[in-house]
């Protein structure tokens, strides 16, 4: 008996595929800027692709019954791809916001006849009004516009995104994002932070180095002349920057700089009898860095209690790595911001206000250097934030502009490759 499998068409998600792979072959192949034109061709002209096949794949994908629904991450992948291959050259990053922008703009309905072209069209704009798009354009825009360090023009906040490589994991990534999406950010970022480390590393080395000629009365315009000078890659000041780096990497309760204090503190926990001990060694560990005057007027009694009423029935057991992490992440919820559900950030304001960035940061760094596997969950935290004032000026918010360069520091000393050990020499 014959059977209708052998000719049934094959799932939709096998026709996405030679797409795909269609799609690699050429960006292997020819420049980027013929791929531009071949996806522009596949996509937003009325007059379909030259490969017959290929077309009339495209025309099976857009006229299918959940095309809708499929259509946003089938072209969101296919731009990644191209994404993926373009980004690891100079000569080529500069095609992808051409790309994006291209799809932002698709043509009018004017020309296009067919059935399938008009369904694609409108598919096209449906995608510009998804999640998908709204990242793919963020993540356009990072690539796009290097750094400008130098820049002090008042930014929308969105567009300072390319300053912080720490947010680009949930800043441009969902939960929809496929492979090549992710495999990309993780590119862009770690590229974007090297550069940062090593703009930071320069400029200490110069600072150090004027420094040192200033001390021995050598500092003439005609050797300062001859130390190529190097930009504070920050959005700090010149004399905010200096701070916040002997803070981060030098001593700051006695002869213990942030590291050492953790390190002493890991091992203690080691031989805690109980999480309410762990709990009250935790709460003794952190207001070490509060100043007391502001510490005891409300902040010390209600970071007590908040450690206090973290999982009360295990207070009696040894402390294990689960209650570890669930103790720094809701401490976290308490002192930054719990999610975009739950956006009151007023606690992380009053520090900022009374502390400053730099003493702020230093007590989540605190945190996380005791727990490293709550790093994620700290820049999770900021990217909440982030999102949230995205829309403002920056100089509507010094403080969060103050308090993303502050961790920028901090994450790239302690958890970086940033060299500024020749910083010491001066300290």
């Amino acid at each position: 008996m014959t059977t209708l499998t052998n000719h049934s068409p094959p799932p939709i998600s096998e026709l996405e595929q030679q797409v795909y792979k269609h799609l690699l072959f050429y960006a292997q192949l020819e420049p980027a800027s013929q791929v531009l034109d071949r996806f522009r061709q596949l996509f937003l002209s009325s007059a379909g692709y030259p490969d017959r096949e290929i077309n009339s794949i495209l025309e099976k994908i857009t006229l299918s019954k959940h095309s809708e629904r499929d259509f946003p991450l089938f072209l969101n992948r296919c731009c990644y791809i191209l994404i993926n291959r373009w980004q690891m050259s100079p000569q080529t990053q500069g095609v992808i916001p051409e790309l994006v922008a291209m799809l932002a703009h698709p043509p009018s309905g004017g020309n296009f006849h067919s059935r399938r072209s008009r369904r694609l069209l409108q598919l096209l704009k449906l995608f510009t009004e998804t999640e998908q798009f709204q990242k793919l354009q963020r993540t356009a825009q990072v690539i796009g516009q290097p750094p400008d360090y130098t820049s002090k023009n008042n930014n929308k906040v969105k567009n300072l995104i390319r300053h912080y490589p720490y947010l680009y994991q949930h800043y441009l990534i969902n939960e929809d994002s496929g492979h090549e999406q992710q495999e990309a950010i993780r590119q862009i970022q770690s590229q974007m932070q090297r550069r940062f480390e090593l703009d930071l590393s320069q400029y200490v080395t110069y600072q150090v180095r004027l420094a040192q000629l200033a001390d021995r009365g050598a500092l003439t315009s005609k050797n300062d002349r001859l130390i190529q000078p190097v930009n504070n890659p920050t959005l700090l000041s010149d004399r905010d920057l200096a701070v916040a780096l002997k803070h981060f990497i030098g001593n700051v309760e006695g002869s213990y700089s942030y590291r050492d204090l953790a390190h002493r503190f890991t091992l203690h926990t080691n031989q805690v009898s109980s999480y309410k001990v762990f709990k009250d060694d935790f709460y003794q560990y952190l207001i070490s860095s509060i100043n007391s005057n502001y510490g005891k007027k409300q902040f010390n009694h209600r970071l007590y209690n908040h450690l206090k009423n973290i999982l009360p029935d295990n207070d009696f057991q040894k402390p294990d790595e689960f209650m570890i992490i669930r103790t720094c992440t809701q401490l976290l919820n308490y002192l930054i911001v719990e999610s975009h559900q739950k956006l009151d950030h007023y606690v992380f304001v009053d520090l900022i206000t009374n502390l400053g960035p730099t003493f702020t940061t230093g007590l989540l760094l605190k945190i996380v250097l005791l727990c490293n596997k709550v790093k994620p969950q700290l820049e999770k935290r900021f990217t909440v934030l982030f999102n949230h004032y995205e829309s403002f000026d920056e100089d509507g918010v010094p403080w969060l502009i103050a308090s993303l360069e502050n961790l920028n520091v901090a994450f790239s000393t302690h958890f970086g490759k940033a060299d500024v050990s020749c910083l010491k020499q001066l300290m």
